[in-house]
């Protein structure tokens, strides 16, 4: 019998200890302890006195009967508002007397306390991990549940907790009640004001026994420790991506949930980080900070001014472990390994076109939509990219910074002279992984690659033939337009382009300056060079996809491929006849100029 009651006792102990953690239990401790329950009919919480349940009926109501004099705060409890009061009165009459720490409140001292004692007595039952405090055991069992029920009216974000719903919708009011009494900064939390009063204070009591950098705070102690032990505690439970600080994961979050609660007045664009906002305001105040100290140039961004500075010292310190170039920024040598990886995420989904950056796409797009946002302020004359604004703006300034040591020719811009370099050194970093064809620049070999995949961005709004490049486009356009303005002296026929004109006088002159060193064979163009050199090396790369048959240049292909589609593209101004290829055109011509010879 004895035994019985002391087992009794022991249970009785054990509710009590719980009941002290999670107020879920309460129904299993009225049962042992046959006291009358006080239950909230609304959310069936239970309490031992009828003035708790009061007290908590309260939060249902949305009643705050007690008001603050002083900042018009309203409570729902009297102990509320006493406690709120010390915030304008300044005191802290509890002190710990560990460290001297102070207090508004008995109850923070007790909690406080549990940081010397190493006191944690809020267990979880899920998981068994322990609390110094029962508010910090609650938002812990929120990760078990998952649950959000606080949501921002604003932007529709949901919240574990009260208290985070409240800070986060100050972002968008923009207000900051926590202000610093000795440099007038104000904050959005009072949290970000005591971490700011530490550089008035001074006071860093914890040290890093590795490295000896002192913190004013245990908790940022523990955060740096982190750095030493590379403990990254905080994971994400989308990607599994973890962090060593918790702020870090919240930022990260704003990936996978697309919150961008900071908008620009000017023009609405969205940001999710703030620092990104402020940047941004500077596109509308044209505000440029950061100067150049060498040639004065400014910039909006301090990691813009520093990536410049590379210009002037020349150093290019991130090198490709492939082809070994080296570039000034990181940013450029992850472009630049795309091209080996044959990497192209960004797909145009009018035409299909890909492209390694984002940026590209984006350029690339303003050829469906005829955007031309970058207007000369001096001409009118508008364009897609913003550095062809700026190339074009040297017209009218007429300058020449850049020029090249070897034959001192002046280029207007950064990008002709990089080019125009390659032709001394005869490096070609850009090889198609197709045919084993290497280029000197990089957009050459994107125009190349439409050569086997068939691509043909550029397309004629008259007769809706399409083109691999854009200056293909611009001379067809002249079939339409029928503007021949150059014409040759000797037989009096015109052009519309002075290079095709050029060409042409060969014809009367017998000029064939590209020759072939095997078999001395010479050629008016050097493209037709290039097509015969092939015939030497026996390289066919060219393959059609129908009948598997190979071409050793690509016009062949071209003119093959007519074969299968029953596509006649060369088109008679005179009879309308159409052919499949241009030589079938010439020699059809001769009918209709029979008769003029």
């Amino acid at each position: 019998m004895h035994s019985h009651t002391e087992e009794k006792s022991h249970v009785h102990e054990v509710l009590t200890q719980l009941f002290m953690q999670d107020s879920i239990l309460n129904k299993d401790v009225i049962f042992h302890t046959k006291e009358k329950p006080h239950i909230c009919e609304i959310c069936e919480k239970i309490f031992i006195r009828k003035c708790s349940l009061n007290n908590h009926m309260l939060i249902h109501t949305g009643e705050k009967p007690y008001f603050c004099e002083v900042c018009k705060k309203s409570f729902s409890r009297r102990s509320h508002l006493n406690m709120h009061m010390l915030i304008h009165t300044g005191e802290k009459p509890y002190v710990c007397q560990v460290c001297q720490a102070s207090f508004s409140h008995n109850g923070s001292l007790k909690q406080h306390m549990r940081v010397h004692t190493g006191d944690k007595p809020y267990v979880c039952v899920v998981c068994k991990k322990s609390f110094s405090q029962k508010i910090s055991l609650n938002k812990h069992m929120l990760i078990h549940t998952r649950e959000k029920p606080y949501m921002c009216e604003v932007c529709k974000k949901l919240f574990s907790q009260k208290t985070n719903l409240t800070t986060h919708m100050l972002i968008h009011t923009g207000e900051k009640p926590y202000v610093c009494k000795v440099c007038q900064a104000s904050f959005t939390q009072n949290g970000a004001l005591k971490r700011h009063m530490g550089i008035h204070t001074r006071d860093k009591p914890y040290v890093c026994e590795v490295c000896k950098n002192s913190f004013s705070r245990k908790s940022h102690l523990n955060m740096h420790m982190h750095i030493h032990t590379g403990e990254k505690p905080y994971e994400c439970e989308t990607c599994k991506k973890s962090f060593s600080h918790k702020c870090n994961l919240n930022i990260h979050m704003r990936i996978h949930t697309q919150e961008k609660p900071y908008v620009c007045e000017v023009c609405k664009k969205s940001f999710s980080y703030k620092c990104n906002l402020n940047i941004h305001m500077r596109i509308h105040t044209q505000e440029k900070p950061y100067v150049c100290e060498v040639c004065k140039k400014s910039f909006s961004r301090k990691s813009r001014l520093k990536n410049h500075m590379l210009i002037h010292i020349g150093k290019k310190p991130y090198m490709c472990e492939v082809c070994k170039m080296a570039f000034s920024q990181k940013i450029h040598l992850n472009r630049h390994m795309l091209i080996h990886k044959g990497e192209n995420p960004y797909v145009c989904q009018v035409c299909q076109a890909s492209f390694s950056q984002k940026g590209s796409l984006k350029r690339h797009m303003r050829i469906h939509t005829r955007d031309k946002p970058y207007v000369c302020e001096v001409c009118n004359k508008s364009f897609i990219q913003k550095r062809s604004l700026q190339k074009h703006m040297l017209i009218h300034t007429g300058e020449e910074p850049y020029m090249c040591e070897v034959c001192k020719k002046p280029f207007s811009d950064w990008s002709s002279f990089s080019r125009h370099v390659i032709v001394h050194t005869g490096e070609k970093p850009y090889a198609c992984e197709v045919c084993k064809k290497s280029f000197s620049q990089n957009g050459t070999l994107k125009q190349h690659m439409r050569s086997h995949t068939g691509e043909k961005p550029y397309m004629c709004e008259v007769c809706k033939r399409s083109f691999t490049l854009k200056s293909c486009l611009k001379k067809h356009m002249l079939v339409h337009t029928r503007e021949k303005s150059h014409k040759c002296e000797i037989c009096e026929k015109s052009f519309a382009e002075n290079c095709t004109l050029k060409r042409h006088r060969m014809i009367h002159t017998g000029e064939k300056p590209y020759v072939c060193e095997l078999c001395n064979k010479s050629f008016r163009e050097k493209a037709k060079l290039k097509q015969h050199m092939c015939s030497h090396k026996g390289e066919k790369p060219y393959v059609c996809e129908v009948c598997k048959n190979s071409f050793s240049c690509n016009s062949n292909l071209i003119n093959h491929m007519h074969i299968h589609t029953g596509e006649k593209p060369c088109v008679c101004g005179v009879c309308k006849n159409s052919f499949s290829r241009k030589s079938c055109l010439k020699n059809h011509m001769r009918i209709h100029t029979k008769g003029t010879l």
